[in-house]
Parts: C-alpha cells; sequence; structure tokens
C-alpha cells in the first residue's frame, strides 16, 4: 500500500473519530461527560489538522478556491432567511 493511501485512511478515520465525539459531546447527559468529549474533539480535530497539512504538503490533498460570486449568492441567500 503506498504512503498516500495510506495517510488517505488515517485522515478518514480521524474525520470519523471526530464525529463520534461531536455526537457523544450533544448526547452527554452530564456537563462532565461533555467536556471530556468536547476536549477529546478538539484533540482530535487538531490531529486531523495535521494529517490534512502533512497530506497538503506533498500534494495528495488539494482544495480549490471558491468563486467569490457563489460564496456572495450563498451568503445573501442565508442572510434573507433570518
Amino acid at each position: 500500500m503506498q504512503d498516500k493511501n495510506i495517510m488517505q485512511d488515517i485522515l478518514m478515520l480521524e474525520k470519523g473519530v471526530c464525529d463520534l465525539y461531536m455526537h457523544g459531546a450533544i448526547e452527554s447527559s452530564t456537563k462532565n461527560i461533555g467536556n471530556t468529549f468536547k476536549s477529546a474533539l478538539d484533540s482530535s480535530l487538531s490531529i486531523q489538522e495535521d494529517i490534512y497539512s502533512n497530506m497538503e504538503a506533498k500534494g495528495w490533498y488539494s482544495t480549490e478556491q471558491a468563486d467569490q460570486n457563489k460564496i456572495d449568492t450563498l451568503k445573501q441567500k442565508f442572510t434573507n432567511m433570518q
């Protein structure tokens, strides 16, 4: 298995972990449990960011710059909904 594939798998797993921690924080029965999940989520998000940054540096994960017109259109749409 190539390094790129391994990193993609790790990134997907970390995103899944973030999702689980987020739901744990939302569904917590006590403040202490909620804070524990929030702390774990914060740590996991940091790890996810590091993985993404490493992949981006190697050219394995790239994003496109969003078109400003599309951003403005969506912003206006959601502003009108308020």
